[in-house]
Formats: C-alpha cells, sequence, structure tokens
C-alpha cells in the first residue's frame, strides 16, 4: 500500500517538532526552575503590594526583585493576565480597579 506523500511528509514534520520538543524541553525544564524559584523568593514583597501597603519595599523585597530575570517577571505577568479568560471569567480592567483603590484611600485618608 503506497502512503501519499503529503502524509509522509507531516509524519516527517511531527517527527522533527517532537524532537526539537524533547530537546527544547530540557531546557525549558532547567529555566523554569529557576524562574520559579526566582519568583518565590518574592514572597518577601507581599506586604508591599497590597492595596493599601503603607511604606517602601525592604531591602530584601528590593534584592528579590532584582534578582528575577525579567523575561521570567514579564512572562508571568503576561500569563497572569490571561488566566480570567482560560477560567471563563471576564478580563481585568485594572484601570477601574486602580481608580476604585484610590478613591478608597482617599476616603480612609479623609476619615469618609
Amino acid at each position: 500500500m503506497a502512503v501519499p506523500k503529503s502524509l509522509f511528509s507531516l509524519r516527517s514534520h511531527v517527527a522533527v517538532l517532537l524532537l526539537l520538543v524533547v530537546t527544547l524541553g530540557t531546557k525549558m525544564g532547567m529555566a523554569q526552575n529557576i524562574c520559579t524559584t526566582q519568583l518565590s523568593n518574592l514572597n518577601v514583597c507581599a506586604p508591599f503590594v497590597v492595596p493599601g501597603a503603607l511604606g517602601a519595599p525592604s531591602a530584601g523585597c528590593c534584592d528579590a526583585l532584582q534578582a528575577v530575570n525579567p523575561d521570567c517577571l514579564c512572562n508571568t505577568l503576561r500569563i497572569a493576565s490571561q488566566l480570567p479568560s482560560q477560567c471563563q471569567l471576564p478580563p481585568l480592567d485594572c484601570v477601574t480597579f486602580q481608580a476604585q483603590i484610590n478613591a478608597y484611600e482617599v476616603d480612609a485618608a479623609c476619615g469618609e
């Protein structure tokens, strides 16, 4: 039985793709572990990133942030911003949310 050329071509493309995934997967896995560790070290910054947080970040927070690879942090934020749609939730509107936080902080400062 003859195998159509397009099917053979598809199989060869899939084989090459799988080889690339296996080869790159090891490197990506190591990079992911490093990124995960770097992000875990940011736990010391938690008190400074919640709404209404007062004061400047600690030296430990600044050191942890400086140690994070920028690509790691940016990719994490990008992925986190996609979570609502992946969970079939409405997209986040951070501009409106920030305005609400600012209004709450003004009200709290004025004793309202």
